[in-house]
């Protein structure tokens, strides 16, 4: 049998052997060699079903041979080993220990599972040669030998009838040995084994102390990296892996020439990890890559292996692009969500903007604020998927050459990111190479420098002016760039109060400061080549504050707005920010464009000003305003001097009241004014159609669990056809 939800080939390949039964609900287990039940809901036994499968089917181990749940007497108790390999038929002499924990142990209880292991192995009869400890995805075999006080790590068990373990047990489409030991080549593993095994090797990293949990997301970062440069490297088949526990052969059985042996596997073992980190810098600075890790591989040999031990047997480039990609946004974002929670935009949002977009190969696509890279990494898959969907390959089949070529060559030279935070790029890079590169144009530096300052920071000539089709991001909300930290400000046109034109007394002067949210709208406009599209998230108050009304007109000067998506308050709650938000597609007008709307707008301001009726009456309040007060300030002076203090509290009141029912006809007057400008700005420029939608349902709720509702996909799929009818010409098509 089959049963409908996914569980992993070596248990299904147990069933159709009829090693064990699993019942229709996956709640009972049975293993048919003898004949015992157990309960499949219980983690440790679903490791301990997929080892059994292992032994007899990966080991050849005859299933009569290999016994569960064997009851050991351990001293005065009497315990009960999770499996015993037997050597012969009548199962009276034990030849492996095997112990079994769940997936999500710590190393703590690992260590504790290998204890308990080694008193079983004592209180057997004197055949046991090993042990075998194991959470499904991390293991650790020993060669056991009771005369010695002393624990002799190897590479693997035995196969069935095999007397030498070879010192390695991964090679390169894997092989056997002249003496019969079957070596295994890497493996897929779905998404969820994947994300457990970088889950807990990190925190394998940092349970001990020694290093915080940004430090060990930095070294588990380089071994990852360590790992796919490993994986790259020509061998031809049979030949081993570097990224694996190689043993180091000891001299005699002492106990002391075993340690020292012991040490020098795990010593050679960081040298070699150190090797290829050092080979793919090399790679790197070929491609002028020299900031994916500036600094060498910190971790001790031990903690490396440790590390090593989750992630050799793993086939981490071939596993499927999408399952490896959520394996690593899962664990990251588990990670980051806290402190870092702003870097990470829900993927229900990140997939709506870049499915709604028209971006093909040719196109190149920048986030100014990339954070982890999502919307780079979803430009890369929709992309990769055209190319698949156009050369016809199917799931699970191999690219072509020209496939490969068509989406790689846009992940290498059309994929653009900037970061400011340099371990959060670093974490983009990896998540582009986990994705299979694109990482080389993800950048650390502020993005908001201006696009020649950071060309020339970087040296990275591909973030030219005016060049780029798409902008997808969403900036950091509710910080505030001031004039008084970054030189840069004053560049920015939306940091600068202009002149009121409906204030003869203003004059232009530089805001004290700008949010990051309104000046990331600037910069796109900067980097954004004429017809081309910014899709950004921003708080709501941008688009219904009147104090923002500058920021309006701004964006109706520079971009065709072609959609406006409101999100739901609870959008990035559980990324810990509460602020309505809605994501604002777009597309940047020609600069003759953007120069005859700002004519039109300064020619209506002076026209108003000086022809309409509400234009002079202003100018006249204004006037008439400075003589009344300048009059009464006059008459204050006078009875100042005579020392007529009650008359001058008077005239001060006075003042007030004058100055109040004239700036109430001025506000009245400014108002009226305003309404006018509007309404003759709207009228003098061509009408356009604007797509607009509420989302309601996104997908998860505000504790980011999901809810398997939402409406952003039907959203999509219009807002997309909207979008084309504008490349088309053809935007008025539901007239």
């Amino acid at each position: 049998m089959k049963p409908a939800v996914s569980i992993k080939e070596i248990i299904l390949r147990g069933l159709q052997s009829n090693l064990i039964i699993i019942s229709e609900d996956l709640s009972i287990i049975t293993y048919v060699n003898q004949n015992i039940s157990r309960n499949y809901q219980n983690p440790e036994e679903k490791i301990q079903a997929q080892v059994f499968c292992e032994l007899v089917l990966k080991y050849n181990y005859p299933a009569g041979q290999v016994k569960q749940h064997v009851k050991v007497t351990v001293g005065s108790d009497v315990k009960e080993a999770d499996m015993i390999v037997y050597k012969d038929r009548e199962c009276k002499k034990p030849h492996i220990i095997v112990e079994c924990k769940k997936e999500a142990i710590s190393e703590l209880e690992f260590g504790q599972a290998v204890r308990q292991a080694y008193a079983y192995a004592y209180a057997t009869a004197g055949t046991v040669k090993y042990i075998w400890v194991t959470s499904g995805i991390k293991n650790e075999y020993y060669a056991f030998d009771r005369e010695l006080d002393s624990r002799e790590s190897v590479t693997d068990i035995p196969q069935y009838k095999v007397k030498e373990l070879a010192n390695y047990k991964f090679a390169k489409n894997g092989g056997t040995t002249k003496e019969g030991q079957k070596l295994f080549p890497l493996e897929k593993v779905e998404e969820s084994e994947l994300t457990n095994c970088f889950k807990q090797a990190h925190q394998a990293l940092w349970g001990g102390g020694e290093l915080n949990p940004s430090e060990a997301f930095d070294e588990l970062d380089k071994l990852i990296f360590c790992k796919i440069i490993d994986e790259k490297k020509k061998r031809g088949n049979g030949q081993p892996y570097d990224f694996q526990i190689i043993k180091t052969e000891p001299k005699s059985k002492d106990k002391r020439d075993i340690e020292i042996a012991d040490l020098e596997t795990s010593n050679q073992l960081l040298e070699r990890l150190k090797l290829l980190y050092e080979e793919g810098k090399m790679i790197g600075e070929r491609k002028n890559d020299t900031e994916i890790f500036r600094e060498g591989i910190k971790l001790n040999a031990a903690k490396a292996r440790m590390v090593v031990g989750y992630l050799e047997g793993i086939d981490l480039l071939h596993t499927d692009l999408d399952s490896k990609g959520r394996a690593f946004e899962t664990f990251m974002g588990s990670f980051f969500r806290g402190n870092f929670g702003q870097y990470f935009t829900p993927r229900p949002i990140v997939r709506f903007i870049v499915d709604s977009l028209p971006i093909d190969e040719n196109h190149r696509v920048l986030d100014t604020s990339c954070g982890s890279g999502g919307f780079l990494l979803h430009a890369l898959d929709k992309v990769r998927k055209a190319a698949r969907n156009f050369y016809n390959i199917k799931d699970g089949e191999q690219e072509s050459l020209e496939c490969y070529t068509q989406w790689h060559d846009f992940a290498q030279f059309n994929l653009y990111g900037i970061e400011i935070n340099e371990q959060i790029a670093r974490t983009a890079k990896m998540n582009m190479i986990v994705h299979d590169d694109g990482h080389t144009n993800v950048v650390t530096s502020d993005g908001l420098l201006s696009p020649e300052h950071l060309r020339a920071k970087t040296n990275n000539d591909g973030f030219r002016e005016n060049s780029f089709d798409y902008i997808l991001t969403n900036p950091p909300f509710g910080s505030t760039v001031k004039q008084t930290e970054k030189a840069y400000l004053h560049q920015y046109k939306l940091a600068t109060k202009e002149v009121d034109w409906l204030n003869p007394n203003s004059k232009a002067s530089g805001r004290p400061s700008q949010s990051t949210e309104v000046l990331f709208i600037e910069q796109a406009e900067n980097y954004l080549t004429d017809g081309g599209y910014l899709a950004i998230v921003i708080p709501d108050g941008i688009l219904t504050n009147s104090s923002m009304q500058y920021v309006r007109d701004y964006i109706s000067d520079t971009f065709r707005i072609v959609a406006v998506i409101s999100m739901p308050q609870t959008a990035f709650a559980a990324n810990g920010a509460g602020v309505k938000s809605s994501v604002l597609f777009l597309k940047k007008y020609s600069s003759d464009e953007k120069l005859l709307r700002m004519k039109y707008r300064e020619n209506i301001k002076k026209s108003l000003m000086e022809y309409s009726e509400d234009g002079k009456k202003l100018s006249l309040l204004f006037k008439a305003k400075k003589d009344a007060v300048a009059a009464i300030n006059r008459q204050i002076k006078v009875k100042e001097r005579s020392g007529n203090k009650e008359a001058v509290k008077q005239l001060v009141s006075k003042k007030q009241d004058v100055s109040e029912e004239f700036d109430e006809k001025i506000e009245s007057t400014r108002e009226h004014l305003s309404e006018a400008y509007y309404l003759q700005y709207k009228n003098a420029l061509a009408d356009y159609p604007i797509f607009m939608a509420i989302a309601k349902e996104i997908g998860y709720d505000a504790s980011g669990k999901e809810t398997g509702k939402n409406e952003l996909p039907e959203i999509s799929k219009e807002l997309g056809k909207f979008i084309l009818a504008i490349e088309e010409g053809k935007d008025c098509f539901f007239h």
